[in-house]
């Protein structure tokens, strides 16, 4: 199961369970959220369409287990970033998630790299290329090497940002081989890993220089190449000599600076902010009944979506979008019912 695949937001869990506002009323498309990804969760199916008996039903905790997991993941990476404001009036921020735009900035052109922010409100439906984490970078969206987009949040920019640093990363292209990732042409798995010198990620297995030790967590590398750029690093990989530190990386004694220091920022910020979480808040306005009343619909709809996935199971029926989406609009029509006082038997 590809991870993008297997994500069902809490929130999504939420709205399937027909949470609405006071006028009772929600729109279809919100009652039919990621269809394709619930089936996924919820069903194993072999190659020849049928499905194994055995594995054929994920308990709802198993999946709200995954989605707390890849949420915790995804909080690593975007939580210490701003996702509202572009980050351009921070100035060289020491480190932020980056987002390249293959549409805006294609390859031949002038590299540049845009925040979190921009990435959502100035490049919806772009072409973006996912940087992970870069040090001292300045959101450059709107300026000068945009041609033909200013940027919505901070159209106010220098031409340029001088104190930037490009790889082929904002186009798209990673490592020593400058291979996109995934490679279409490489189905062999690998690990990327990334240099905290020059940034790029480097293919595990023959790229980086060195055998990657086995079951060993690496926090920090640094590939071959710039180690062999910066000398004193063998010195200071042999004696662990800090004497020996260049002044242009003295970064490498700051652990504020690495990336294992900005994702723990990332979650903790994350929990802070849970106070404010749009489920959270929702229940927090209820009474002790209207909580009662959310929790029976919720047992209810997993029951029913239990059933309703089981008797494909039973019957080696594949499930398509279209079961699925009947499936909800029976819902909406049972909580229409009960919103006009209607009494229905299930």
């Amino acid at each position: 199961m590809e991870q993008e695949e297997s994500v069902v937001s809490l929130i999504s869990v939420i709205d399937l369970l027909s949470i609405t506002d006071g006028a009772g009323g929600m729109e279809q498309e919100e009652s039919v959220v990621s269809l394709i990804s619930v089936i996924d969760l919820l069903l194993i199916t072999d190659g020849a369409g049928g499905m194994e008996q055995e594995e054929s039903v994920v308990s709802l905790v198993d999946v709200l287990e995954e989605d707390e997991e890849l949420e915790e993941e995804a909080s690593a990476v975007l939580g210490a970033s701003d996702a509202e404001h572009c980050s351009y009036s921070q100035g060289y921020v020491k480190r932020q998630a980056l987002y390249a735009c293959g549409t805006c900035c294609p390859a031949g052109g002038a590299a540049a790299g845009v925040c979190l922010a921009c990435s959502y409100k100035c490049h919806e439906g772009h072409q973006l290329y996912e940087l992970y984490t870069k040090r001292n970078f300045r959101c450059d969206c709107g300026n000068s090497k945009f041609k033909d987009l200013s940027c919505k949040l901070h159209p106010d920019k220098e031409e340029v940002n001088s104190g930037n640093k490009y790889s082929h990363n904002f186009f798209g292209l990673y490592c020593t081989c400058s291979r996109p990732y995934p490679d279409p042409e490489d189905q062999e798995e690998d690990q990327m890993i990334q240099c905290v010198v020059c940034e790029d990620w480097l293919h595990g297995r023959f790229h980086l220089g060195s055998s990657v030790p086995d079951s060993v967590e690496l926090q920090e590398m640094i590939c071959e190449t710039c180690m062999n750029q910066n000398q004193f690093l063998w010195t200071y990989a042999a004696h662990m000599a800090e004497a020996a530190v260049g002044g242009g990386s003295l970064f490498l004694l700051d652990e504020a600076d690495t990336v294992l220091a900005y994702e723990t920022k990332g979650k903790s910020l994350e929990r802070t902010n849970q106070s404010s979480d749009p489920l959270m808040s929702a229940l927090d306005r209820l009474n002790r009944v209207q909580q009662l009343e959310l929790i029976h619909e919720y047992n209810d709809l997993k029951t029913e979506l239990k059933d309703f996935l089981q008797s494909f199971a039973s019957e080696g029926k594949v499930v398509t979008p279209d079961d699925i989406k009947q499936f909800f609009e029976q819902q909406q029509n049972r909580k229409r019912r009960r919103a006009n006082g209607q009494l229905y038997s299930a």
